[in-house]
């Protein structure tokens, strides 16, 4: 994965985001680690796998859940982006 540049401002942000991420979800990572702890070797794949996958699909939504919230609480400083306006529906 490619390095990610910041500027000093954003990297800030990022560790306060960081942080709170790493706080929200302290309890979610101790279950990930506990399903890894009762699988055997042998049964880390398949089934396993999926349940996995699973947690770490909720982790990702617990996260983007996170920094919307706190963008619309207005803990992010940056500029806001505009997007482009609609085209209206040709008549036919």
């Amino acid at each position: 994965m490619a390095a990610i540049i910041l500027t000093a401002e954003q990297e800030q942000e990022a560790q306060r985001i960081g942080k709170l991420l790493q706080e929200k979800m302290a309890g979610d990572i101790l279950q990930l680690a506990r399903l890894f702890v009762s699988k055997k070797d042998a049964e880390l794949f398949g089934k396993t796998e999926f349940e996995v996958r699973d947690r770490v699909h909720a982790l990702g939504a617990k996260a983007l859940e996170t920094v919307l919230e706190e963008r619309k609480k207005g803990g992010t400083k940056g500029r806001a982006s505009v997007a482009p306006a609609a085209r209206r529906t040709p008549v036919s």
